[in-house]
């Protein structure tokens, strides 16, 4: 499972905790994620994320 964050403002997509209060069941991948889903923090798209190592 990998962790993915907005460029913009920050937000990170945790694939194992998902986003239920966006509708994401935990364990999401982020392919599976809706083309037209929204950072919930600053409304940008999924083309504004990047995929980040977590150490």
């Amino acid at each position: 499972m990998k962790k993915w964050q907005c460029v913009v403002c920050g937000y990170i997509y945790d694939e194992v905790a998902g986003d239920p209060d966006e509708g994401l069941a935990p364990g999401t991948r982020w392919e599976d994620v809706p083309e037209d889903w929204l950072c919930p923090d600053c409304g940008v798209g999924k083309t504004d994320f990047e995929m980040i190592e977590v150490l």
